[in-house]
């Protein structure tokens, strides 16, 4: 009888936890993780992301990324029957909440955001890919972005304001804020070797993939932070603040390999293959499971940039 009972305890308890199991898996809600979005203005799709995870038992908090800004957190997401809403305060404009309405199908969202300034527009989205990978066994040998004294190679994005980029002696220089620049050339996994210089209280940003930006920006003896320089914007935060002063070059090295990043901030290394959650604000658009151009920000300030150079998986 002894045998009987232990065996039946033995079963029931394999019952419940396949059972608790079951619960637990129906009981995820769908909405759960990251996703790449676009958001629909006029002829335009611009990117935004987000991201939804469960605290606690039951409720459901994020954060969100429009075409412009860092990450904001989301107090409180509300899932029902495969529907979802939530609100955030504005960020840098606008007068009202953002609030955004859709549905999630399986790997998809669709729905309507009403924007900072009451406007409503459509969006959809799919499911972030997860680009976790093993590093690559060999590296090609760096090879040069940037020719002397011409910007072919470069560009500006569509739609952009006036280039005011040129180069000289192997400058690439913004004097004004204005467009910004990136690679007719793009790429997923990557070595980068970049230095930079800027004025005193200006802004920069080197966008990987045309993404994800490193922040170059007039920063000496601030705290670390994700929004000064060597942190990737809104996201990852270094381990300690290396900026130079202003009027000084500097230099970043950067590997990123599907998400994971490391930095290297004037042969420190202040951010080692931390994952990268999703696109950060001015990014070129949300697709992040395709290769991207180097981008780098014109539009906060004067900047200048050289030897820049590429290694790339072999």
């Amino acid at each position: 009888m002894k045998i009987l009972s232990s065996i039946l305890q033995k079963l029931l308890l394999i019952a419940f936890l396949i059972g608790t199991f079951l619960i637990t898996a129906q009981e995820t809600p769908e909405i759960i993780g990251r996703w790449d979005i676009e958001v629909q203005h006029g002829d335009q799709w611009l990117p935004s992301w987000l991201e939804v995870k469960q605290s606690g038992n039951k409720a459901l908090v994020g954060y969100y990324v429009g075409e412009s800004g860092s990450a904001r957190p989301i107090s409180k997401v509300h899932f029902k029957d495969s529907g979802f809403n939530f609100s955030i305060p504005p960020q840098w404009s606008g007068t009202h909440d953002m609030h955004l309405t859709g549905t999630v199908n399986q790997d998809a969202m669709e729905g309507y955001l009403l924007d900072h300034m009451g406007s409503p527009h459509y969006f959809r989205g799919l499911r972030a890919p997860k680009l976790l990978y093993p590093d690559p066994d060999r590296w090609s040998k760096p090879r040069s972005l940037l020719k002397e004294n011409t910007i072919d190679g470069w560009t500006t994005p569509a739609g952009s304001v006036a280039n005011q980029w040129f180069v000289k002696d192997g400058i690439l220089t913004s004097p004004a804020s204005g467009a910004n620049i990136m690679t007719t050339e793009e790429f997923m996994d990557f070595k980068l070797h970049i230095e930079f210089k800027y004025p005193e209280g200006s802004n920069s940003g080197v966008y990987l993939r045309g993404r994800y930006e490193v922040q170059v920006e007039d920063g000496y003896g601030k705290e670390p932070s994700s929004i000064y320089l060597g942190g990737v914007y809104g996201f990852l935060t270094p381990n300690e603040n290396v900026a130079k002063k202003a009027g000084e070059w500097q230099v970043y090295d950067i590997t990123l390999v599907g998400r994971r990043v490391t930095i290297v901030a004037n042969g420190k290394t202040i951010i080692s293959r931390q994952i990268i959650p999703g696109i950060t604000g001015g990014a070129l658009n949300s697709k992040e499971g395709t290769p991207g151009p180097i981008l780098l920000q014109g539009d906060h300030g004067p900047v200048e940039y050289r030897n820049i150079s590429i290694a790339t998986p072999e």
